[in-house]
């Protein structure tokens, strides 16, 4: 019988990330967690898992979560980077330490993990999947998001860079885009931009980051998986 794979999900007390984790526990996976409130360490003890408090944007938490993963299982086969919005405000109104702040939150955090998980994957000789949850501003900008579509649209570079380099190694790396989705309250106003005419789903979010991380998903790397209801125009 093939050992169970193990997934590492960060920013995962609440929301999307919380979803996700629930889902790759019930799907099988061995599960590790991150989120600054404690949430996610909860939730993963729940689950029979292991959690660490602590943010993307502290290389030393980011480090601490996968020496706790590997202390307990030993490997690591999946990751999933999630994190809150950086800040907001009127764009010229942003300051140089808010742009840095959400840098670091969103695209440093990412670097920083996959340069801890990498050398795990490739000395484990039996690939892996990283799946980035960014937002469907990440290519069509909205000044409502401010600082998290450029700091995203980074990612979204960043990874088709390293899904290049590492996918002869079997390693993966792709985005996932959402639109508006249920665990924020729906706006009016929003909704009548949807073509579907709804929020999306936590569970719906889920379900794409589980079949991107799965063998289903194999021959799938360095892409940017919309799941908005339609809401951007892009082909």
């Amino acid at each position: 019988m093939a050992e169970a794979k193990v997934a590492i999900v960060t920013g995962a007390g609440k929301g999307m990330g919380a979803a996700v984790l629930k889902k790759l526990a019930a799907d099988g996976y061995r599960v590790a967690a991150m989120s600054p409130s404690g949430a996610a360490k909860t939730l993963a003890e729940s689950l029979g898992g292991v959690g660490v408090t602590g943010s993307n944007a502290k290389p030393e938490d980011l480090k601490a979560l996968v020496d706790a993963t590997l202390d307990r299982y030993g490997r690591i086969d999946a990751v999933v980077n999630n994190t809150g919005h950086p800040p907001k405000g009127a764009l010229l109104e942003i300051s140089d330490e808010a742009w840095l702040t959400g840098f670091e939150l969103v695209h440093l955090a990412v670097v920083r993990m996959v340069r801890l998980v990498t050398p795990v994957m490739l000395k484990q000789k039996t690939g892996g999947a990283f799946v980035n949850l960014l937002t469907y501003a990440t290519f069509e900008p909205e000044a409502d998001f401010p600082v998290s579509g450029p700091v995203r649209a980074s990612v979204a570079a960043f990874a088709k860079v390293y899904a290049d380099q590492y996918a002869a190694q079997g390693i993966r790396m792709n985005n996932v885009l959402p639109g508006f989705i249920d665990s924020l309250p729906a706006k009016e106003e929003r909704v009548a931009r949807i073509p579907m005419k709804r929020y999306g789903t936590v569970r719906e979010i889920a379900d794409t980051v589980a079949f991107l991380l799965s063998d289903q998903a194999s021959y799938i790397t360095g892409q940017n998986l919309r799941v908005d209801g339609g809401i951007t125009r892009a082909l």
